[in-house]
């Protein structure tokens, strides 16, 4: 057993699987730290520069079955008290290990239908849950034939990437060829995705409406809202980029539970029963409609806003309820909101001028450039990134938004055509 393995007196220890670029391990490991309990990640990567990873227990995530084994012959009997996913790549190895070792869980089949939006779709269409009209189509074949009777406009997803990666809104025959054609080049560089995963993609009717996200916990199959984040920016595509996220929101309080009440029927629907769950919802008029539930936290930069309103970091939130653990909330008053910063353009990023003008703007507590000098900026629907994050707070969400929104337009991201050497 690992150093990282050999737990402290008296102090709960739970198992952490992440890939091992999983931006959410850091949050974690400074959450188990302020709450006194002993983590192990479980991830690849022996040779690997973050400590945690190192030391930690080292899996093969592509051989799931091997990595359970692993996990059950390392740690069963050594008085593990949770186990816990951070991404979407490893929630379902996270269920199976929990049951495997007779720990609470979410059963490892809606882990799994969390993940995948094709197995989602259908769920909550048997379940009664309301879903756009879909098709799941192969890629390999043309594709306008396999959407017979689907009206336009519709958008094509892939079935498992996240982030709006690969999505891409279709207005007729030919845009729908050229964006299955697009996303299918896309998928062929997901080496870790199962074979279906590369030549299928799920079609379905676009819907219109504004977009929110809701954070939420799920303790015994009940669900508590922890916040309900407005995504101001019109998400209409052709791709679907997302940008600011505002809270508290400013929905009427009927819309706002209605949303609450999809969430957690489309949890049932699924079978999540514990642990963190972020959504993603268009609403229009008297209908919410579910894009995805995942079984994982928003994770990363954006999962800060919490902190405003529960005065508690989300990955604190995660641990406590995995060890049962009781915390003190203390909601902030005001508001708060995140831009995630959009990369403009394709290219090698030279600079990025104008930060410190908008740190200056009232209301802004932080401007944060992810990407360093030299670095390939990747627009979506390829790209999987942003270019970094602004956060601001302020007295309510108009002015909120207002900061992020004068903040951007300080910015001026300065980028050098990228070479490519041709294969051959």
């Amino acid at each position: 057993m690992s150093a990282a393995a050999r737990p402290g007196r008296d102090r709960p220890r739970l198992l952490l699987i992440a890939p091992p670029t999983s931006y959410r391990i850091a949050p974690y490991a400074a959450a188990a730290a302020r709450l006194d309990l002993d983590l192990t990640i479980a991830s690849q990567g022996e040779h690997s520069l973050v400590s945690a990873v190192a030391r930690g227990l080292h899996l093969d995530l592509r051989e799931p079955e091997r990595a359970l084994a692993r996990i059950v012959e390392t740690l069963n009997g050594a008085g593990i008290a949770a186990v816990l996913g951070t991404d979407d790549s490893t929630v379902e190895l996270a269920s199976r290990a929990a049951q495997a070792l007779g720990l609470p869980h979410n059963p490892p089949e809606s882990a799994r239908l969390a993940r995948r939006k094709d197995l989602a779709r259908a769920r909550l269409r048997a379940a009664g849950v309301p879903v756009p009209e879909f098709r799941v189509v192969d890629l390999i074949r043309p594709v306008v034939p396999q959407c017979a009777g689907l009206d336009f406009p519709v958008v094509v997803k892939p079935l498992m990437l996240s982030g709006s990666r690969g999505v891409i809104r279709a207005d007729d025959g030919p845009a729908l060829e050229a964006a299955c054609r697009r996303l299918h080049a896309i998928l062929e560089q997901e080496k870790d995705a199962a074979p279906g995963e590369r030549t299928r993609a799920l079609v379905e009717r676009y819907l219109p409406g504004v977009e929110v996200a809701v954070e939420g916990m799920l303790s015994g199959g009940r669900m508590e809202t922890l916040a309900l984040f407005d995504k101001p920016d019109p998400l209409e595509g052709p791709f679907f980029e997302e940008t600011y996220y505002v809270t508290p929101s400013r929905l009427p309080r009927t819309v706002q539970e209605r949303i609450r009440r999809r969430t957690a029927q489309a949890c049932a629907a699924y079978g999540l029963c514990e642990g963190p769950v972020h959504a993603e919802l268009r609403v229009d008029g008297a209908q919410a409609w579910i894009l995805e539930v995942a079984a994982r936290t928003i994770g990363g930069h954006c999962a800060r806003l919490l902190r405003f309103g529960t005065g508690l970091g989300l990955e604190e939130l995660v641990l406590a309820h995995a060890v049962g653990r009781a915390l003190e909330s203390r909601a902030g008053a005001g508001a708060a909101g995140v831009l995630m910063i959009p990369i403009p353009r394709a290219g090698a990023l030279r600079r990025v001028e104008g930060v410190l003008a908008a740190q200056r703007v009232p209301g802004v507590e932080e401007v944060e450039i992810s990407v360093r000098e030299g670095y390939e900026l990747v627009p979506l629907p390829e790209g999987s990134s942003y270019l970094g994050f602004i956060f601001a707070r302020g007295p309510e969400p108009a002015v909120v938004e207002q900061a992020l929104r004068q903040a951007h337009a300080c910015l001026r991201v300065v980028t050098a055509p990228l070479w490519k050497i041709a294969a051959g």
